[in-house]
C-alpha cells in the first residue's frame, strides 16, 4: 500500500475510533487543555489553554501538509467521548521507517486499555499496510508511565538520547528510544496484544 498524506485514513475497532486530526477538534480537546495542562509537562510542545491547543493543532497538521507526520484525534466508544491525541510522525517511508508518539490521553482514560487498542490498530497499520520495518518510539526518560505503557505493548529500549529535548517549560531532557521490528511484530507482539485486548 502507498501512503497518500491527503487521504484520511480511519482505524477503528469495536472499542476505539482514530480519524485524522482537523483544526475544528479544538471544541472536543479544548476541556483537557484547560483542566488538566499537567499532560504536557513532558512534551516539547504543549497544547495549554486555547491559543496552546490551536497552535499545537496547526503544528499537526502543517506537519501532514509537509508530509512529514499524521496526525489522529482519539474516540472511545465506551464512552463517547473524544480521549486525546496521536500520530506517526518522523515518517521516512523510503526507509519502512516511523516514528508513533505525540500521544495523550484526558486522565478518565488513562489506564482503561484504551491505549493498548490504540497502539494495536496504528502498529497494524504501520506494519501491516505501510510495509514499514521499524516503528520508533521516544518519551521523556522521567516519564514513567509513559515508558511503562510502551514497554507493556512489547516495545524494546534501545538507549538514551541525553540531553536531546527542550521541553516548552524551557528545561531539557533525556529521551528513552524503544522500537518494534517488523519481525517482532509478526512473530509475537501481535499475537501478545490481542490476547490483552481480550481482557480491556
Amino acid at each position: 500500500m502507498s501512503f497518500d498524506f491527503k487521504t484520511d485514513y480511519t482505524l477503528e475497532d469495536e472499542r476505539v475510533l482514530l480519524r485524522p486530526l482537523a483544526i475544528g477538534d479544538v471544541e472536543y480537546l479544548l476541556p483537557y487543555s484547560i483542566q488538566e495542562p499537567e499532560l504536557w509537562d513532558h512534551s516539547s510542545v504543549h497544547a495549554i489553554g486555547e491559543a496552546g491547543l490551536k497552535n499545537y493543532l496547526l503544528k499537526a497538521l502543517k506537519g501532514r501538509k509537509d508530509e512529514k507526520e499524521y496526525p489522529f484525534i482519539v474516540f472511545d466508544k465506551h464512552t463517547n467521548e473524544y480521549a486525546g491525541s496521536t500520530r506517526f510522525y518522523d515518517m521516512q517511508l523510503n526507509a519502512g521507517c516511523l516514528q508513533l508518539g505525540y500521544t495523550w490521553y484526558g486522565k478518565e482514560f488513562q489506564g482503561t486499555g484504551l491505549n493498548k487498542h490504540c497502539k494495536y490498530l496504528l502498529l497494524q497499520f504501520a506494519f501491516e499496510q505501510l510495509r514499514m520495518e521499524r516503528v520508533e518510539f521516544r518519551a521523556d526518560n522521567t516519564n514513567l508511565r509513559s515508558i511503562a505503557a510502551m514497554k507493556s505493548i512489547g516495545c524494546s529500549v534501545e538507549g538514551i538520547l541525553r540531553s536531546n529535548v527542550v521541553r516548552h517549560n524551557g528545561t531539557r531532557r533525556d529521551s528513552i528510544v524503544l522500537s518494534i521490528l517488523k519481525p517482532e511484530w509478526e512473530e509475537q507482539i501481535k499475537r501478545n496484544l490481542l490476547q490483552k485486548l481480550q481482557v480491556t
